[in-house]
């Protein structure tokens, strides 16, 4: 029992719910309406004004004025949404041949009073438009709601039924294209900056006399300075090796033991000192190291010098001598 009632007033709540939410959304859907409605007014206020305007300059055209005047009349006598759809689109299409007819006349497309009454139109062209869109959309939601399940039950027990959309056709559209008779504005013309070129170095130009010129230049010549050199004085010790006798005969070389030595490494000398080091070097024999092993003596011939004996003279000689 208790599950019963729960369930009855769950029903009692959802009802209502989708109940208020309807009519709060059909209210939308007259409010839309009437802002459509607000701006359709204006536009027919604005008509009579912009064909006084044109008859000032075309009065002849008699025809376009009629239908025009017509058209309005339809579009505020006309009858729901439907109705108030073609009548506007009919109305669109006059429009549209008597702003063709304004075409013909530079001098009425400079009229300030004609180029205020388009603007004017143009934005409530503009206006309409934006209405028309809210309004649609707010019908569409309307209709979605009443024809879901479980809502279409309560929306067919109310006696909702689905809105007509406001729709304008395109004589409407071509219409607010041709409202905005304005002269055209001639577009500037960019000229492009151009860059001027980097200046290109050119090599100088030699003419045939300046080449045998160069030709004929004498070349400098390159100055050698010579440095004298310095000999330093020889030692004793060097003069007595120089002149040392050398044994022609030579049995056995004898063998050069190569001792180790440690690696020096040499101060940066001046020119004398190399010259020095060098005579040195060349006159100077290398010391044989003391654990060479023993070279025995080899004979050597010697070359016996023949010397005239020589005696000492008498008393009685050296008279002789002196009396020749």
């Amino acid at each position: 029992m208790q599950l019963l009632i729960i369930l009855i007033i769950t029903l009692l709540v959802y009802v209502i719910v989708a109940y208020n939410t309807m009519i709060k959304m059909r209210n939308q859907i007259k409010e839309a309406w009437s802002d459509i409605d607000v701006q359709l007014k204006r536009r027919y206020n604005l008509i009579p004004n912009i064909v006084e305007t044109v008859k000032g300059y075309a009065a002849h055209e008699e025809g376009v004025f009629t239908k025009v005047t017509e058209a309005r009349a339809n579009a505020i006598n006309a009858t729901g949404i439907q109705g108030q759809g073609d009548a506007e689109n009919m109305l669109s299409g006059a429009l549209k041949s008597l702003f063709a007819v304004a075409e013909n006349y530079p001098e009425l497309k400079a009229n300030e009073n004609f180029m205020q009454l388009q603007n004017e139109l143009v934005d409530t062209e503009d206006k309409i438009q934006a209405a028309r869109r809210f309004y649609n959309t707010t019908v569409r939601d309307f209709n979605t709601k009443i024809q879901q399940f479980p809502a279409k039950l309560i929306a067919d027990a109310f006696k909702f039924k689905p809105e007509a959309f406001f729709e304008i056709g395109e004589a409407d559209a071509e219409q607010r294209e041709n409202v905005q008779v304005t002269f055209k504005e001639e577009t500037p013309v960019v000229t492009p900056t151009v860059t001027p070129p980097m200046p290109v170095e050119t090599p100088p130009v030699i003419t045939p006399v300046e080449e045998v010129k160069l030709k004929e230049a004498p070349v400098p010549e390159e100055r050698v300075e010579i440095e004298p050199k310095e000999f330093a004085p020889e030692t004793p010790e060097q003069t007595e090796v120089a002149h040392e006798p050398v044994n022609k005969e030579v049995t056995e070389p004898a063998p050069v033991v190569e001792a180790e030595s440690e690696v020096i490494t040499p101060e940066p000398e001046t020119p004398v000192e190399i010259e020095e080091d060098k005579k040195t070097e060349a006159t100077v024999t290398p010391e044989i190291p003391e654990e060479a092993p023993e070279i025995p003596a080899t004979p050597v011939a010697e070359e016996t010098v023949k010397t005239p004996d020589v005696t000492p003279a008498t008393d009685e000689e050296e008279k002789k001598e002196a009396n020749e």
